[in-house]
């Protein structure tokens, strides 16, 4: 199982249980809280160890969560997560990932931009590797405007960068196109509000939390330029300086092979361009992004006007992660209704100048968060500390929304595989090793974190 190699070393991996347990014990009889608040960190310290060992699915941890909570406190809180449109936004990404794989467009995508970049410049095999670097980078940033789930776009990215790695000598060279396209395509999540799981999970918080909910085009607008874009020139300039290609670099010369669009390949793209129109539209209407996803899954699958069959299509999909998304949601849900987000967010208050600018304050969060995530992964993290930052907020008189984009920023900032499970499935396509993995996505962190959440966070503090 790759989930189970990236975690703990194998020997280690059989105490993760009966350590969750111990974990849970001492959490429940040593925090300072009452019996619910207790219990209720408890339960969060037992499944968090279970999701850092890999040593079950995290979706198996999650039904078990599932019932611990509902044991523990009610199935009301249990299945709050399932409530969540942020859940059901997840699901219907799925849908329409599987539905843009059997549409063809994925695929012809992935032959246009090659043929586009390669047809003038064979005869150049470092130019050319530079040009198809930039040119599926950005196709990865682009597949998170239109495909909601992390590790879709990578199941959909990774096989059109492996077959045009194929065609260069060095494994140098095979790597860079390789980890340039499906890092942009991870990192550049956070940019976007469907981008990834991580800001879902934040926009269930903070809509549960606070009875608000975080535009598409706000979200959009605010980090997109320096975590979408920014990032994107960051990831493919450090890629590059790692995987430089040698000088006896020799490319196969193939004829240009994308063809037209055919009926399939161009109803799915008009389908993408209607969800993205949704989320782009959402200040005029109001509509929740889950809306957007919908529309796409249903239009996908209209009969005589789809491109796939419901039924197909959904026996395909993998929803194995909506309960690990469920749980999550109901963790932060507890963390909020038995206070222990309160208080934490008081003992927060203590450490917070009080007196500090909001970039000051939301350089704190920044590190507070980027600290977390090596206890944690991205989701738990989420899950644990978007209500303790938003009562921080509520109490401290700042701006909510600065500090959930602040937190969203940190969270895409991961050196190590059980961060995320999108570098899990990297993992899995069996082209790197875990150290050169961490290389890789370290080198990218750190040049993020120097370069870019400066500017970042000024911008948020600016608006805020």
């Amino acid at each position: 199982m790759i989930a189970a190699s990236v975690g703990w070393p194998r020997n280690r991996r059989a105490l993760a249980v009966p350590f969750g347990i111990v974990a849970a014990v001492v959490v429940r009889f040593g925090a300072p809280f009452g019996p619910a608040s207790a219990t209720m960190l408890a339960i969060t310290a037992f499944c968090i160890t279970l999701w850092i060992s890999n040593v079950v699915s995290p979706a198996y941890t999650g039904v078990l969560c599932l019932g611990l909570l509902g044991l523990a406190f009610s199935l009301d809180l249990a299945l709050s997560g399932f409530r969540s449109p942020a859940t059901w936004l997840i699901a219907f990404g799925l849908v329409m990932g599987e539905a843009t794989r059997r549409s063809g467009l994925a695929e012809w995508t992935g032959r246009w931009i090659v043929d586009r970049v390669t047809r003038r410049t064979d005869t150049a095999p470092a130019r050319t590797y530079r040009r198809l670097l930039l040119g599926l980078s950005t196709a990865g940033l682009l597949l998170v405007l239109v495909i909601p789930v992390g590790i879709v776009r990578v199941l959909v990215l990774a096989p059109v960068a492996l077959e045009v790695g194929e065609r260069f000598d060095a494994r140098r060279v095979r790597l860079g196109l390789f980890f340039g396209p499906v890092l942009v395509t991870y990192l550049g999540s956070y940019a976007v509000l469907t981008g990834g799981s991580p800001n879902i999970v934040i926009l269930g918080i903070f809509e549960s939390v606070t009875g608000a909910s975080i535009a598409w085009s706000e979200w959009f607008v605010l980090m997109f330029p320096v975590m979408g874009l920014g990032r994107l020139l960051v990831t493919v300039a450090v890629v590059y300086a790692l995987f430089r290609p040698p000088s006896d670099l020799t490319v196969e010369r193939t004829a240009a092979t994308a063809a037209a669009m055919n009926r399939d390949e161009r109803r799915m793209l008009l389908f993408l361009v209607a969800g993205v129109a949704v989320w782009v539209t959402d200040v005029l209407h109001g509509l929740h992004p889950v809306y957007g996803a919908m529309l796409v899954a249903v239009l996908a699958s209209l009969p005589v006007v789809g491109v796939a069959d419901f039924e197909d299509t959904v026996a395909d999909v993998d929803f194995s992660i909506l309960f690990f998304i469920a749980a999550v949601l109901a963790i932060g849900e507890g963390l909020t209704r038995t206070n222990v987000a309160a208080a934490l967010a008081e003992q927060l208050l203590t450490v917070v100048p009080t007196d500090a600018s909001l970039f000051v304050v939301l350089g704190i969060v920044f590190v507070f968060t980027v600290v977390l995530m090596f206890v944690v992964s991205g989701l738990a993290a989420a899950s644990v500390v978007t209500p303790v930052l938003l009562a921080f907020a509520a109490d401290a008189g700042l701006p909510l929304l600065p500090v959930a984009l602040t937190e969203a920023v940190a969270l895409s900032m991961p050196f190590f595989p059980y961060q995320s499970a999108v570098l899990v499935v990297i993992l899995a396509f069996d082209i790197v090793d875990a150290r050169e993995l961490i290389r890789v996505v370290s080198a990218v962190t750190l040049a993020t974190i120097l370069l870019l959440a400066p500017i970042q966070l000024g911008i948020l503090a600016i608006v805020g």
